[in-house]
Formats: structure tokens, sequence, C-alpha cells
């Protein structure tokens, strides 16, 4: 049961990424030079807010 889920949220991961690289390659493209131009600082805060949330919306749902 718990591969099950941890396979259907990776899955669902990928669906997600893939979705704006396939709509709108250009801004893909841009944004990851964007972001190669951040400081380290500024992508571990971003990992942060994105972990941080994202364990926020698990205890939400579960």
């Amino acid at each position: 049961m718990v591969t099950e889920v941890l396979f259907a949220g990776f899955a669902l991961m990928l669906v997600i990424e893939g979705i704006l690289p396939f709509l709108a390659p250009k801004l893909w493209r841009d944004t990851f030079r964007n972001l190669i131009e951040m400081k380290d600082g500024q992508i571990r805060f971003a990992g942060l807010v994105s972990m941080t949330v994202g364990l926020a919306l698990l205890a939400f749902v579960t």
C-alpha cells in the first residue's frame, strides 16, 4: 500500500513537472536561465519554501 502511494505521488510529480516544458518550452528555458543566475542562498530558500509548502499540504491532506 505505501509503495503504491509513493509511486503514484512520484508519477504525479513527473506529470506536473512535464506540463511547463510541454506547453511553453521557451518559458521553461528562460526560467532555467534565471535560476542559473540566482545565488546559492536564494536557491536554498526557494527549496526550503517548496519543502515547507509540500509538508503543509501533506499534513492538510492526511
